[in-house]
């Protein structure tokens, strides 16, 4: 897969702009708060409908009431027009030219990975920053995991309102309480097979990836459910899953609030025995990210038959040349790769011949410099 072409309109500080891609290697250079990350946020927009660094309404020009991304991908040799607008508050998604209803249908169209200095909180934020980590990346790769998620979440909700009604009440029905269980449940069995086979996969090469870059063996991630589980097959997840709540009732009843599930799941990164987000340095803990990162090129090629795109947000200015050099080495010819960048002082020859490279300036691509000639 790579993305063609791209068009903005009243994007953060864009007024307008349009970008032809090379294929392979994309480099936007310039200072800070000129705008080029807005373009990487932008392709993310495009492909998830939502930025990774604000609100919606923080992505609309100032003094604008309307924003609009537009862009042509190209996919074994099938062009795709994608559009994504946000209007007066509300947004609209169409695939060439027709409209979208439902974010979870549009979602898949444009794959990206995204690098950028925010993912550390994969690590050193809250539980809730990994599960959201979990739930971008398998909502990119599995209709079926956005489909049982958006799902679960509605349940959920209700199913919550429920409790707390139940707890102020003297004699409270809990018929309605067993039907909204069994069905979080149904949705439940999906939401844990998927994430459990995910973070396989993610083993399965985040190990290797790590110890090449920084010499250091098996780092790896352990899945966490807030239930035990000892087996992720769907009768037993079911067993367990109606065996939890059942135990549980009475103290969901007091709290007024569902206590277990997927809503609950943590993550912890490892190097042997040790969690990385307490013993690791500042290194260990970036190259940690970059690893992960890199480990899932991998699985979307064989989820999905293509290659996604592969977004770096201002990576090389936090890492050292070797380490920087160690992970161009995994961005191949045959995958799309964009880059931001304060200048390319320090990057790889090679990369920089190969890369088509723009110089940004207060929103506005002023020179487009060419290949190679940084």
């Amino acid at each position: 897969m790579i993305l063609r072409k791209i068009n903005l309109v009243n994007f953060r500080n864009i007024k307008k702009l349009k970008i032809d891609f090379d294929k392979n290697i994309n480099l936007f250079i310039g200072d800070n708060a000129q705008g080029k990350t807005n373009i990487l946020e932008s392709i993310y927009f495009l492909a998830l409908t939502k930025s990774y660094r604000t609100v919606d309404s923080n992505l609309v020009m100032k003094n604008e009431t309307a924003t609009k991304v537009k862009g042509e991908t190209k996919d074994n040799n099938i062009l795709k027009n994608l559009s994504v607008e946000i209007k007066d508050g509300v947004k609209k998604v169409k695939v060439n030219n027709n409209d979208i209803y439902k974010i979870s249908d549009y979602i898949t169209n444009l794959n990206v990975i995204l690098v950028c200095p925010e993912d550390i909180n994969i690590l050193q934020g809250t539980p809730a920053e990994r599960r959201n980590f979990l739930n971008i990346e398998l909502s990119q790769l599995s209709k079926n995991y956005i489909k049982k998620y958006n799902e679960f979440n509605k349940i959920l909700k209700i199913r919550n309102n429920y409790l707390k009604m139940l707890s102020n009440s003297s004699n409270p029905d809990r018929r309605y309480l067993d039907s909204l269980t069994e069905n979080l449940i149904e949705r439940e069995i999906d939401i844990y097979i998927e994430r459990k086979n995910f973070i396989d996969q993610l083993n399965d090469n985040v190990s290797k990836i790590y110890e090449d870059i920084l010499g250091i063996k098996n780092f790896h991630i352990i899945y966490e459910p807030n239930i035990d589980i000892d087996s992720f097959n769907e009768e037993n997840l079911k067993e367990r899953l109606e065996k939890k709540y059942k135990n549980s009732l009475k103290k969901e009843i007091d709290n007024g609030m569902t206590l277990y599930g997927p809503h609950r799941d943590e993550l912890r990164f490892l190097i042997g025995e040790d969690d990385i987000k307490v013993f690791g340095s500042e290194g260990q803990q970036k190259v940690a990210i970059i690893a992960l990162k890199l480990s899932e090129i991998n699985i979307f090629k064989e989820m999905t038959n293509t290659n996604p795109i592969i977004l770096l947000d201002d990576v090389f200015s936090e890492l050292d040349i070797k380490t920087r050099n160690k992970l161009i080495k995994y961005i191949n010819n045959d995958i799309q790769v964009i880059v931001t960048t304060n200048d390319t002082r320090g990057i790889n020859k090679n990369f920089l011949s190969s890369a088509k490279i723009f110089k940004v300036v207060k929103g506005n691509i002023i020179e487009k410099v060419g290949k190679g000639n940084g």
